[in-house]
């Protein structure tokens, strides 16, 4: 990612040590594709040279007038001749202005065109992205990459290319000029160079390594304050009275960050003092040559005008130098930043959606998992030959220890995963033959960790039918049990819910993500643990509803509540991987093996919580009377 320019006259020519050991590989390939991106918008970038090269030319104009003005208007004391010529440098410089603004304005057209592009590109591109994708990578890589590495492509195709051309077209123009007017004096002018170059590489070398240092302990601050002032950071803070030592903590960053930033305004402070002197070095030298031409006699076709015009372009000749001279630095941080946009495009989807993709009806259909395999590093198997089957239109529970790989089963199913070895298959069809998006549109889940995104209760309920009715939307969270608890609230189905759900308990967010499932109405129904946030009773509220959603769907379900283990017409129970018992209630802890262990263990205590949570209620009474009754 490009650094932030430097502040004040250092240059940004310097790659950091890190810029050094990633440099990008730079052949057609890279270079084509770049320019990819410009070849829509070539007829634009011709004009911004031709208005960058007009600007350089009409810049010349002012200084060449003040010449002028020095010999003709001046010296011959005529004063029409001088209010014209006057009147010539500022129509030059209006001039040069005007052409500055289209300039500038057609640039940054182009630049936000391209960004335009490319993150509509970008955004299409992610959104295609295997499940895996986002559970590997960070997900401020990803917004880092859509937003702040885009995003500098304006900077490239706005600063370092129009510098580049500008730069270039000033120096060109202006030494055509200098050494027009008088080689000698060009000669001299352009000797000082150097001694402009050399202290501003030392001295700017140096800003560079303190605004460096300046950016990392910047960037600890923020951390910092990211993680003490978040929601949960002060909280933790708070819970464990740590207010004082994470003051004393900020303030020593701070401290630190103070002093680098003194440090670095005083060495820019002395280099500008420096820089200042050396500037004007190349004038006296000019007027010394040029006086010493004059008064010798030794040049009789050189004027006090052309002298005064030579000093004005030497300014003009040096920042663009130096610009130019860190060409390469830019270079490389331009084609370093694409390298990076480059890396994401070129990440391929493993699981895309097959052409020609079949589209069953799967209602009441059999979902088939044959000899199934499945590994997120290939070293290590999560699931090993896995082989059941849930007839159509049955309810099938899956248990087993913590790991075990329950929710890696269900998650073949929509291809959130694609199987290593294997099928798993929908009324005799591998999901990987079908259209995507139509088998994803018919299966529903309900998993742990509700999401919601930041909007009101309806819309993160149309995410699921767009096009609902609002008595759709009233039946399926009557059925949640959440309808009562959204028209109490000021704006009922336009209440907010916040950053991920925030303003709602864990619950209810729940009951808000079944409802949402229920509006979606899919052939094949996956329980993710989808009452693991409710109490007992809200469970047993809407247990009907969860009911009347399976009845004619062939579901699956993971549950750690036996209640709702007790209604399934079977019970598959994982372990390491595999299909280790299966077979209903009673004939499992029969068996006395895991499933007997895991009641013991996980389910009897979730019963003798929920009895001492509902003491008093008929519930406990019923379940009771459901495990006496297996």
């Amino acid at each position: 990612m490009p650094h932030p320019p430097m502040r004040g006259l250092g240059p940004r020519g310097f790659l950091t040590e890190e810029e050094k050991q990633n440099l990008p590989k730079v052949d057609k390939v890279l270079i084509k594709r770049i320019l990819a991106y410009l070849k829509p918008y070539r007829i634009q970038f011709a004009f911004v040279f031709v208005a960058i090269l007009l600007s350089a030319v009409v810049g010349l104009l002012p200084s060449i007038i003040t010449g002028k003005i020095v010999d003709e208007a001046l010296i011959n004391k005529d004063m029409k001749l001088l209010i014209r010529l006057l009147l010539a440098a500022f129509a030059t410089l209006a001039a040069s202005q005007i052409v500055g603004v289209l300039e500038s304005y057609i640039n940054a057209w182009i630049s936000q065109k391209i960004i335009y592009d490319m993150k509509n590109q970008m955004y299409r591109h992610l959104q295609y992205m295997p499940h895996s994708f986002f559970t590997t990578e960070k997900q401020g890589d990803i917004v880092t990459r859509m937003d702040t590495d885009i995003s500098g492509v304006s900077t490239i195709i706005s600063g370092t290319l129009s510098n580049i051309v500008s730069n270039a077209a000033t120096v060109i123009t202006t030494l055509v000029a200098l050494f027009t007017m008088s080689w000698q004096l060009a000669i001299v002018g352009v000797i000082i160079i150097p001694l402009l170059i050399l202290p501003t590489k030392r001295v700017g070398k140096k800003q560079w390594q303190i605004r460096s240092d300046s950016q990392a302990k910047n960037d600890e601050m923020n951390q910092l304050i990211n993680e003490s002032l978040s929601v949960s950071g002060s909280m933790l803070v708070k819970l464990f009275t740590r207010e004082e030592r994470e003051y004393e903590k900020f303030k020593g960053v701070n401290s630190e960050l103070t002093a680098l930033n003194l440090k670095e305004q005083r060495s820019g402070s002395w280099f500008r003092v420096v820089m200042g002197m050396f500037t004007q070095v190349g004038p006296l030298l000019i007027y010394f040559t040029g006086g010493y031409l004059i008064i010798t006699h030794m040049d009789m076709n050189l004027t006090v005008g052309t002298i005064t015009a030579m000093v004005a372009l030497i300014n003009r000749l040096y920042f663009p130098i130096r610009s130019l001279l860190d060409i390469h630095v830019e270079f490389t941080r331009s084609l370093a930043l694409f390298t990076r946009i480059f890396e994401y495009f070129d990440m391929k989807s493993s699981i895309v959606s097959p052409e020609n993709g079949v589209k069953p009806d799967i209602a009441c259909a059999d979902i088939i998992y044959d000899h199934v395999a499945f590994a997120y590093d290939p070293e290590v198997k999560i699931l090993k030959d896995v082989n059941f089957t849930v007839p159509g239109g049955r309810m099938y529970a899956i248990v087993g220890p913590s790991g075990s790989g329950k929710s890696t089963v269900v998650n073949l199913i929509p291809r959130l995963y694609d199987v290593s070895e294997g099928a798993v298959r929908i009324g005799g069809t591998d999901v990987r033959d079908f259209d995507l998006s139509y088998l994803r549109a018919n299966v529903g889940v309900v998993t742990q960790e509700t999401y919601l995104f930041n909007g009101t209760i309806r819309e993160n309920l149309l995410y699921a039918k767009e096009d609902a009715t609002e008595e759709e939307l009233v039946n399926a969270c009557r059925n949640a049990n959440i309808h009562d608890f959204i028209i109490n609230q000021p704006d009922g189905y336009d209440t907010m819910v916040g950053n991920r759900g925030l303003k709602l308990s864990g619950g209810e967010k729940q009951r808000l993500s079944i409802a949402r499932v229920i509006l979606k109405d899919p052939k094949i129904l996956i329980l993710d643990e989808a009452t693991s946030a409710l109490d007992s009773i809200s469970e047993n509220a809407i247990q009907s509803a969860l009911e009347l959603l399976m009845n004619g769907r062939t579901s699956i379900v993971i549950a750690h509540r036996l209640s709702t283990i007790l209604k399934a017409d079977c019970i598959l129970v994982v372990k390491d991987g595999v299909i280790a018992e299966s077979g209903d209630h009673e004939s499992l802890l029969s068996a006395g093996g895991i499933y007997k262990e895991l009641y013991e263990t996980q389910f009897r205590q979730v019963l003798d919580m929920e009895s001492v949570s509902l003491a008093g209620t008929d519930y406990w009474d019923k379940v009771e009377e459901e495990v006496n009754g297996f």
